[in-house]
């Protein structure tokens, strides 16, 4: 990193140009994940599409790798040398109601999305957290609270505006560059920086919908019980199951207080009395300790998982899995279940199938479609934790469940390519060879590094 190019940064960026020991740094580098520390030569705020052209074209003329910090949860590996982009004073939300379209700007959340669409009555196919970022989040494909319903959220993006490894600005659509198009609807990274997205919506005001939790005596039955009801439910219903193992924290609810509990969360889009009957089943499996679900405004549709919103350090992994049976259930409570000790604070099964099982008419780069359902693993906040302990845990806890580990994963649950192979399984063969190639015409001297040890968001 030369003098040169940074003094040209600051002269042609409008928006911060930091370098370490500049005040600020640190500050425009944390993420969600406070354990993850990013140490680039230099870091630029970025606040507009000529912001994003500006840094492009610099670095290509003296060979400087560019990687992207997104809003949201960001990434879970550090990133260092060159330059570090951020899109967090990019924000911005429009919807066109008639066309049922939402104009996200870069830094947006979906908080913003779902803020803006619910007055017409429109909704977006959102993540299951409204405080992750939505263009990071859609590059990879996304499975929503209603994947099951609508498919991966990168199935109802419209378009994208991108600066690729040339520095020019871009549209990306079915009509205009389809190839790049194809490739950003699940490819996640390696083809330029994503300055805005138009994103489509869905009718929808309400919906049946929240948590349900119980007490350790009744977790066998309920987990058994919604693996079996789970092949039962049509398309509009969507659930996901979670092992919780909460600390006696003031903040927690009193009745699931240092407790190891599970929480059965369900989504149906349609009539309530409908989504009531199509629940029973699960509550009557067992004694509920707290029972949210209900009727609820499309809007609220984030306190369905009601994931974290404060940065706080995490470890994760993820993957697909096939179909679960019998022998699942027996095995998955064996390893961590109520009554194991493991480190692990929630442990996540999401029931997929139905619209996700389908590619859009033009077809997309998102990996995943042949899963069944996506495990997540959640360690303890404990730094100290993330290097042995978690890895040890989670591996001992595979060795017995990989039966239905799924041979293709998507790549949002690949945990920055951790796992030797999690890159190549996170699309299919052919899949995966056609993303290489836009890679290369669109960045031919890797401008944007992408993949196992490359350190980027990508997005």
């Amino acid at each position: 990193m030369t003098e040169e190019l940074i003094t040209r940064l600051r002269s042609e960026v409008a928006g911060p140009v930091l370098t370490p020991g500049d005040e600020g740094y640190a500050e425009e580098l944390s993420g969600f994940n406070l354990a993850v520390t990013h140490t680039p030569d230099v870091v630029v705020g970025l606040t507009s599409e000529d912001d994003a052209v500006a840094v492009v074209r610099a670095a290509a003329e003296t060979g400087t790798p560019v990687r992207v910090l997104a809003t949201g949860h960001g990434i879970p590996n550090p990133m260092q040398g060159g330059i570090v982009v951020t899109t967090t004073r990019m924000t911005g939300v429009s919807v066109d109601a008639e066309a049922q379209v939402a104009h996200i700007a870069a830094g947006s959340r979906w908080a913003e999305v779902v803020a803006a669409a619910a007055p017409h009555g429109l909704a977006p196919v959102t993540g299951a957290s409204d405080v992750v970022g939505c263009i990071g989040y859609t590059l990879g494909g996304g499975l929503g609270p209603l994947a099951r319903t609508y498919g991966f959220s990168s199935d109802w993006a419209r378009s994208f505006r991108i600066v690729t490894g040339s520095g020019e600005l871009l549209t990306a659509s079915t009509t205009e560059n389809p190839d790049l198009f194809w490739a950003l609807r699940g490819g996640k990274g390696g083809f330029g920086i994503v300055t805005a997205m138009d994103f489509g919506l869905v009718e929808l005001g309400t919906l049946y919908g929240g948590s349900v939790f119980f007490d350790a005596e009744h977790i066998a039955a309920v987990f058994g019980t919604w693996a079996g009801w789970t092949k039962t439910l049509p398309e509009a219903a969507n659930s996901s199951v979670v092992i919780l193992r909460l600390p006696p924290l003031e903040f927690i609810p009193e009745p699931l207080r240092g407790k190891t509990v599970l929480s059965v969360r369900f989504a149906y889009v349609g009539d309530a009395v409908q989504g009531q009957r199509l629940f029973r089943p699960i509550r009557e499996a067992g004694t509920a300790l707290i029972d949210a679900v209900g009727e609820m405004p499309a809007g609220d549709i984030a306190l369905i998982h009601n994931d974290p919103k404060d940065p706080t350090p995490s470890w994760d992994r993820g993957m697909l899995l096939d179909e679960l049976d019998a022998e699942f259930v027996t095995t998955f409570l064996d390893v961590v279940g109520p009554e194991q000790q493991v480190p692990l604070i929630a442990v996540e099964i999401r029931h997929l199938g139905g619209a996700t099982e389908r590619d859009v008419p033009e077809g997309s780069a998102v990996g995943g479609r042949s899963g069944a359902c996506t495990l997540t693993m959640i360690g303890v906040p404990d730094p100290n934790l993330f290097e042995k302990v978690l890895p040890a845990t989670v591996d001992g806890v595979l060795a017995k469940l990989g039966p239905w580990v799924c041979t293709e994963t998507s790549v949002n649950f690949a945990g920055g390519f951790a796992l030797p192979g999690s890159y190549e399984a996170s699309w299919p063969a052919e899949t995966f060879a056609r993303l290489t190639d836009i890679r290369a015409a669109y960045d031919p001297d890797r401008l944007f590094p992408f993949g196992p040890r490359q350190e980027n968001s990508g997005s």
